[in-house]
């Protein structure tokens, strides 16, 4: 770690043309990362661009510096050109360029030295010339307030760049409430606060800001969509795109919807699907030592965290739940097993 900050430090000592980027679809983790760390590098006198890939939930768009951030597939030429002209680009909350869609060519062909900061499993290595990885940390945002410090940096964090932070480990430990969240999390949140992040606020605005179309929605699924294996241990939940419309579905509007079904007393693995743009998508969670990034990996191209993964199916969502079905009849003897 202290080589690679000792890098990064010597890169960063002058100003530069510098562009954050984050992961498909970001989350609070991967967003809130990204405008901590880009208020601190324009503090430091440089010109910071962060780039998302494509856009976000609204109830995201409260933090600091969002109005900046330049969408790819909106603006592909000026993204470009920006991109291509970088002396660094940063990549926060994703462990290989495959995250970041249509935009990962641009971000290859440029000629700027790559940092990646990230904790999820098993970071390719081709993708940066600097990874700074740790998958036990509980989020991004955790990590990269370990590298401010580090860099000595620390002194900077004003409210805005605390409240980022604050919203990135709070996202990501689900209140913190996940085995992620330790004793350190909680004294760096400590220190988050006494910069001035307004704990409270920030949670309002991102769990308590639902619209009237999100709320319906997540009757819908908890109602009509929820199917329960009680002596499997497991639940799943599935969307098709057809059903998100007549709901208005905007970017965000099931986010959190699988921990509903992980919340129901006995359950111990929650797969949420849904249609999204033609694409069919996973979120699988657990509790306890079941592990579900191994199966997102085996069977749906997927990854992350041991408790929360996430992955992408190429048949129907109708065909998908009957696989998810499968899986869990497969994994029968762990899940019930399972403390």
């Amino acid at each position: 770690m202290q080589e690679k900050i000792s890098e990064l430090k010597s890169l960063l000592q002058n100003p530069k043309d510098i562009v954050i980027t984050v992961h498909r679809g970001p989350d609070g983790d991967a967003l809130g990362s990204a405008l901590a760390l880009s208020d601190i590098l324009s503090q430091l006198k440089h010109r910071v661009t962060v780039i998302s890939p494509n856009d976000y939930a609204s109830f995201l768009y409260w933090m600091k510096g969002n109005e900046k951030v330049l969408i790819f597939t909106e603006e592909v030429d000026k993204t470009t050109e920006i991109t291509n002209n970088a002396d660094l680009i940063f990549l926060l909350d994703f462990n290989s360029l495959s995250r970041i869609g249509e935009y990962k060519e641009t971000v290859k062909n440029s000629s700027a030295k790559r940092i990646m900061i990230d904790h999820h499993q098993d970071p390719n290595l081709e993708d940066a010339d600097i990874i700074i990885s740790d998958p036990s940390s509980c989020s991004t945002a955790q990590l990269l307030f370990e590298v401010l410090e580090n860099l000595g940096y620390k002194n900077l964090i004003n409210k805005d760049v605390a409240e980022c932070i604050y919203a990135g480990i709070m996202t990501d430990t689900g209140s913190f409430k996940f085995s992620s969240t330790t004793s350190k999390t909680h004294k760096i949140i400590a220190e988050l606060i006494e910069s001035g992040a307004e704990n409270s606020k920030v949670h309002d605005l991102i769990y308590d800001n639902y619209s009237e179309d999100r709320t319906k929605l997540l009757g819908y699924c908890l109602n009509d969509k929820l199917q329960i294996f009680p002596e499997l241990h497991s639940a799943v939940i599935s969307l098709t795109e057809e059903e998100l419309n007549k709901f208005n579905f905007k970017k965000g509007d099931t986010e959190g919807v699988v921990n509903y079904a992980l919340a129901i007393q006995g359950i111990r693995f929650a797969v949420f699907i849904t249609e999204k743009e033609g694409m069919v998508k996973l979120s699988l969670r657990s509790k306890g030592s079941f592990k579900v990034n191994g199966i997102a990996k085996k069977y749906f191209n997927g990854g992350g965290h041991m408790n929360a993964s996430g992955g992408v199916s190429d048949i129907s969502v109708k065909e998908t739940v009957q696989k998810v079905i499968g899986i869990f009849e497969e994994y029968k003897h762990e899940l019930i097993t399972n403390k």
